[in-house]
């Protein structure tokens, strides 16, 4: 399936959005919090891997701005709860990398009952598989679907003579294009250069390390499967069996457990028999990080931005990815999330690299020539963006490096406190 500019009709930035945002909990003393989740009256605030790691899930919204107002209203109504804990103050941890940790036993396992149990047995499985440790990592899903209008739109112009077959395609193809520039993404949002020495050993607790790099959790230290997938992007239903073949032999527990940098989702249960049931209902974008130059985790302007990219990205006309694409492809993501871009050298071909700043500024001038004529505040949105990647000081990383460095923990839980205090006025 070919997508063309004819595609751009009226319709194409419109679309639903939802964002999930994962936080650690800490006490005042920016240890990992180890009382139960307070939040179980909230359905939108559920756990994660870990009994402290809450989940903000907001609902389905027609633009960004909604769903970025819902995420803000939660997280505050989160920290104003977490301040005033009858066992003592508590925080949101705004890094993607955790504060201190005493030891395995220090990273308490999510509980459930009754018939949710599955969901602890699962998490000890993964525990016993990756380590704790590294189920620490917390981060930013942001979910996207066109609407309704412009696959209509789309349809009517196409080849195709069945609509869910069109909208599957159209949403395969998004996702080996986000594969090709997940680069890109974690480039443009990495927020994690600093940790705490007790992540690496420790023995090393209150030791401030800075990373190599910029991304931790999207670096190849992150969290990853212990190979790396090849799916077939030809149909929905050979999509679908190419990751159902890592279940069957072993490698998968579940297709939960596939890390991967984009999912396809379907509506209701997120499992594989409805996915190719149902069809594609919308798409997750998974290697984004927490960013603490944000009160709640997670910039505007970046939110738009990945709006964009995916719109660009649906009118590009590009091939269908091959197996040792996605290979380097998902080394192209590891690469990007190291510390100093200006080593960063990003794999166009055979034997072909670009180092990243050079090839994200080719990207942002083509985003800006493609949608220029789309979207009325494109060149504001896509000039923040660039003045990352010209300016190194704008650049996310450095900008913490310098406001947390010689004291991560310590200056982190500080900034929590100052919007804790903040937020309850």
């Amino acid at each position: 399936m070919a997508i063309h500019n004819n595609l751009k009709n009226k319709y194409l930035l419109d679309g639903q959005f939802g964002i999930e945002k994962e936080s650690l909990r800490v006490d005042e003393n920016g240890y990992l919090a180890h009382t139960s989740h307070p939040f179980s009256d909230i359905e939108q605030i559920d756990r994660d891997f870990c009994e402290n790691q809450i989940e903000i899930i907001t609902g389905v919204h027609n633009s960004v701005d909604e769903a970025y107002d819902e995420l803000s209203q939660l997280h505050n109504m989160a920290v104003k709860r977490l301040y005033k804990m009858e066992s003592g103050k508590e925080y949101i941890w705004n890094f993607s990398n955790p504060p201190y940790v005493k030891d395995e036993d220090d990273i308490p396992i999510a509980k459930f009952h009754k018939h949710l149990k599955e969901k602890e047995i699962y998490r000890e499985y993964l525990s016993r598989k990756y380590g704790k440790k590294k189920m620490l990592y917390s981060g930013i899903h942001f979910n996207f679907s066109f609407s309704d209008n412009y696959l209509n739109e789309a349809f009517k112009e196409s080849d195709y003579k069945d609509f869910k077959e069109f909208k599957n395609e159209l949403y395969l193809e998004l996702a080996h294009k986000v594969v090709r520039y997940g680069w890109m993404i974690v480039y443009m949002t990495a927020a994690s250069p600093l940790m705490d020495g007790s992540f690496i050993d420790y023995k090393d607790i209150g030791k401030d390390i800075l990373s190599p790099y910029a991304s931790g959790r999207c670096s190849k230290i992150g969290y990853w499967n212990e190979f790396v997938p090849i799916l077939d992007y030809n149909s929905l239903d050979s999509y679908v069996d190419s990751i159902q073949e890592y279940v069957n032999q072993g490698q998968l527990k579940t297709a939960t457990e596939l890390y991967y940098p984009v999912r396809l989702k379907p509506r209701g249960n997120n499992c594989l028999d409805n996915l190719k049931e149902s069809g594609v209902n919308h798409i997750e974008l998974r290697n984004i990080d927490l960013n603490p130059l944000s009160g709640i985790g997670i910039k505007k302007e970046d939110l738009e931005f990945l709006h964009l990219l995916l719109i660009y990205l649906n009118l590009l006309d590009i091939e269908m990815i091959e197996d040792f694409e996605q290979i380097i492809s998902i080394n192209n993501i590891k690469e990007s999330a190291r510390f100093d871009d200006r080593e960063i050298e990003i794999e166009t071909g055979w034997d072909t690299k670009k180092n990243i700043r050079d090839l994200a500024l080719e990207v942002l001038d083509d985003m800006e020539k493609v949608l220029g004529d789309t979207h009325g505040n494109i060149s504001e949105l896509i000039s923040y963006q660039r003045k990352k990647i010209i300016d190194r000081k704008e650049r996310y990383t450095l900008k913490i490096m310098n406001l947390f460095e010689g004291g991560y923990v310590e200056h982190g839980l500080k900034a929590a406190e100052i919007y804790a205090k903040t937020v309850i006025k």
